[in-house]
């Protein structure tokens, strides 16, 4: 290795731990380590189990989310983009009688369809992200209710015949298999839009959708597509939530869009566009869900964590104000 090359790797892990990913990352151990330190129980196999077992969803929800976020906008229907998805599949699954796989096909392609409508409102019509997500959110809860009659759907039991894709997540009395489904597809994803043609061009309308545009980028073509991408994780998120749990209610899944959305914030993705990672996405996501489950072994409430949250939040916001300014 040569002296330069020395030199740029050094320079790149300095780099990294003085980025607001580094710091997530930083603050992820040391909330990891207070916890440990503070409880006894907290450092059991079924703590970390259940750190793992409360990310999956919320993890597709937070990765594909972080894609509308690279180009400026982000996506306020997925939460309730999930739950109707996942009760419309089980729906057909559990009333008309479609065989599973099938069900979850249809969970995915709702999810899509939602992403897609989205993104045709944003582009097309030129209407806010927030206005469009917003009406598309209340569009997925009615929906929803409507398709199933404001009836509770189950899906199968882990341990029935049927229960066979809840195995993708979660083995019965072992370690949750869910987190290596969630690392691949996170890498996969990180590698798209940090390596990927399709990856930098979402960036750059995101840093400046007018100079993208006038260097050749179709910016509604890739816009279209993020919005795209992100409904069809809000239906993968579908099919994990019902591997999680198994009675979906309708009406459920709204809010769930604000900790994916912070997730990618406090992971140093910019709400300006330009700037987003799915690796630090990830480290947000971690850290919100280790406050969740943390809290209560040191005798504090789960409300705490929305409030603690909130402050990490804003935290989070200010440190992308000061990067935009030194921009």
């Amino acid at each position: 290795m040569t002296d330069l090359s020395k030199k740029q790797s050094k320079f790149d892990f300095k780099k990294f731990f003085s980025s607001q990913q580094g710091i997530a990352f930083i603050v992820l151990l040391i909330l990891y380590g207070f916890f440990y330190a503070r409880s006894t129980a907290f450092r059991s196999g079924n703590t970390m189990a259940s750190i793992f077992d409360s990310s999956y969803y919320a993890g597709f929800l937070a990765i594909g989310v972080t894609f509308t976020i690279a180009t400026g906008g982000f996506d306020m229907s997925i939460g309730a983009v999930m739950n109707t998805s996942a009760l419309i599949g089980g729906y057909f699954a559990q009333k008309a009688g479609l065989p599973l796989p099938v069900a979850l096909l249809i969970t995915v392609v709702i999810g899509t369809v939602f992403g897609a409508i989205n993104g045709t409102l944003i582009t097309k019509a030129k209407i806010n992200p927030f206005v469009t997500t917003l009406a598309t959110q209340m569009l997925a809860v009615g929906l929803g209710s409507i398709v199933t009659k404001v009836q509770t759907v189950n899906y199968p039991l882990r341990n029935s015949p049927e229960g066979w894709y809840k195995s993708i997540f979660k083995l019965e009395g072992g370690f949750p298999i869910g987190i290596f489904v969630l690392g691949i597809v996170a890498i996969a994803m990180g590698i798209i839009l940090k390596k990927t043609k399709f990856g930098r061009y979402l960036l750059a309308l995101g840093s400046n959708e007018e100079a993208a545009r006038l260097s050749g980028i179709d910016t509604d073509k890739y816009k279209f597509m993020a919005y795209t991408l992100c409904g069809l994780f809000a239906g993968l998120a579908g099919i994990a939530y019902a591997a999680t749990y198994t009675t979906i209610m309708p009406g459920e899944g709204v809010g769930f869009e604000l900790d994916a959305i912070a997730a990618a914030v406090i992971g140093g993705s910019s709400l300006k566009g330009g700037v987003a990672g799915i690796g630090g996405t990830i480290v947000g996501l971690f850290i919100m869900t280790i406050l969740r489950v943390g809290l209560p072994f040191i005798g504090l409430q789960a409300h705490y964590q929305t409030f603690i949250t909130g402050g990490v939040l804003l935290v989070a916001v200010y440190l992308d104000v000061i990067r935009n300014r030194k921009k």
